[in-house]
């Protein structure tokens, strides 16, 4: 199995290290990854600057991938259409620093670079460790979720699925399974420190604390919380299907336009 390896943390972050070592176990790992952390980069694409790729090599002399000076769907894409001397089997983005579970599916890096590779028609799996206290065990949260990836390979996904995947702050206790939810949609709580610099202008930084003020029951954000590991099935087509069948028996008067 080919193995197509990216995240948003950056080529050097040890929660993508982890991974690629235990994806080795079930297929030959390539990573494309930024050189740099673009955490909450979204879906943003590189437009008006080149992408700047330099091959990595490991300790033995043996290309890794490349690094890439770009977004993560910069990577994806780079990947698929330059890179790659044959496409990948699948796509694994991870493993993340911190939760991309609820409505930071819309923010994530992550997330983005998954469903980039779910548009090139490969299955895609996004997979993030939450944390507390900054305190990561990666190596341990790596094999959960290559045993959670090689559970989506056995029940054979269509190609072009998308799966999000979230593993919970390992510190807190045993994982107590695997729970396959809708994301949690709800607003999370935020913060700016506002500060005055030396020059008298005002800026604002963001907040380090974000809180989902109404984890609904049967979402993935409590369900992370109770120590379950959460799957969701995700897609990119942004239509309301409901709100479009109502809207098309609307009447538009062309005379006001």
């Amino acid at each position: 199995m080919r193995i197509l390896l990216t995240n948003d943390d950056g080529f050097y972050a040890p929660g993508l290290r982890a991974l690629r070592k235990e994806l080795q176990q079930i297929g030959t790992v390539t990573v494309v990854a930024p050189a740099t952390e673009q955490s909450a980069a979204g879906h943003s694409v590189t437009l008006l600057t080149p992408l700047l790729v330099n091959e990595v090599l490991d300790d033995d002399g043996k290309p890794i991938g490349w690094a890439v000076e770009g977004r993560p769907a910069d990577c994806v894409k780079l990947g698929l259409l330059e890179l790659l001397r044959e496409p990948p089997d699948l796509i694994v983005s991870g493993l993340n620093a911190g939760s991309n579970a609820g409505i930071n599916v819309l923010y994530s890096g992550t997330v983005a670079a998954a469903i980039e590779g779910a548009f090139y028609g490969h299955t895609a799996i996004a997979c993030s460790l939450e944390y507390e206290k900054k305190i990561y065990d990666f190596p341990t949260a790596a094999r959960h979720a290559r045993r959670v990836v090689e559970q989506i390979l056995a029940n054979k996904p269509a190609k072009g699925s998308l799966f999000n995947v979230n593993i919970p702050v390992l510190e807190n206790g045993p994982i107590k399974g695997v729970k396959v939810l809708p994301q949690n949609v709800t607003r999370y709580t935020e913060k700016f420190d506002r500060r005055v610099n030396p020059r008298g202008r005002t800026y604002f930084w963001t907040g380090p604390d974000f809180e989902c003020p109404y984890p609904h029951p049967d979402t993935d954000v409590p369900a992370l919380a109770e120590q379950y590991i959460t799957v969701t099935p995700l897609k990119f087509d942004l239509t309301d299907h409901d709100k479009l069948a109502s809207m098309q028996g609307w009447v538009w008067n062309n005379a006001d336009l």
